[in-house]
């Protein structure tokens, strides 16, 4: 019901993913929660989701219904999340606006004058209108962090080939740098919650091309004051 309302001021989410209350049902009956049970969460366009399309913004992509969940998806999935909507894009994703010919121009919810970001922009609006709680963002350059900074979230860009690619329709274009699919929230300690639950035996598995290294807390955890050994250490 959020979505719908934030999606009709700003024009943020280019389809609603079916299943979701089956879903929502068959977690209920499983005996082991997951990290991110019940939570419904976001995904960015081009992230493949079976029974929809990953348009890019780009007509071609149009009549292609993809068959298979990308991996982040399943993952979300055996971890409990519910995947609920897609969001919108810029066309290609290259640029640092919302705006393609199939869905239109995504605004800022906080001055509709003004651009959510990108290419990133739909989570962003979504997430920072209250239509979402936590999303699924992709980035090369800047295209988590740019939404997330133009709306006023937190975003993260994992190091490369650290969460397991989108499984998207091919691009017309070869990136120098590796694109990361990375966690959007209105705080840092959901996107180290969405990280933990990723970095998963089952990201793991379905993926091996991932590097079977789980969330390290303590890592997060260092911008607390140091210890007095680790003071002496450095």
């Amino acid at each position: 019901g959020e979505a719908l309302e934030v999606n009709r001021e700003v024009n943020c989410v280019t389809d609603f993913i079916h299943g979701c209350e089956d879903q929502l049902q068959k977690l209920k009956k499983q005996k082991e929660k997951g990290l991110l049970y019940g939570i419904p969460v976001s995904i960015k366009d081009h992230i493949n989701c079976k029974g929809h399309i990953s348009s890019g913004g780009m007509v071609k992509f149009l009549g292609q219904v993809k068959e298979e969940d990308s991996v982040i998806v399943q993952v979300l999935k055996h971890q409990g999340g519910i995947p609920f909507v897609k969001t919108n894009i810029p066309q290609t994703m290259i640029n640092y606006d919302c705006s393609n010919p199939i869905f239109g121009q995504t605004l800022n919810p906080f001055n509709p004058q003004k651009s959510p970001g990108g290419s990133s922009g739909g989570e962003g609006a979504l997430i920072a209108g209250g239509g979402s709680i936590l999303g699924i963002g992709s980035d090369v350059a800047g295209s988590i962090r740019l939404p997330s900074s133009f709306c006023g979230l937190c975003g993260l860009k994992p190091t490369g080939y650290r969460i397991s690619p989108p499984g998207c329709s091919d691009r017309p274009f070869v990136l120098a740098v590796t694109g990361m699919l990375g966690p959007m929230a209105r705080d840092v300690d959901s996107l180290a919650l969405c990280m933990k639950a990723l970095l998963c035996q089952e990201m793991f598995q379905l993926d091996p091309t991932v590097p079977p290294i789980p969330f390290n807390e303590e890592v997060r955890l260092r911008g607390a004051p140091m210890s007095p050994s680790a003071q002496q250490q450095s």
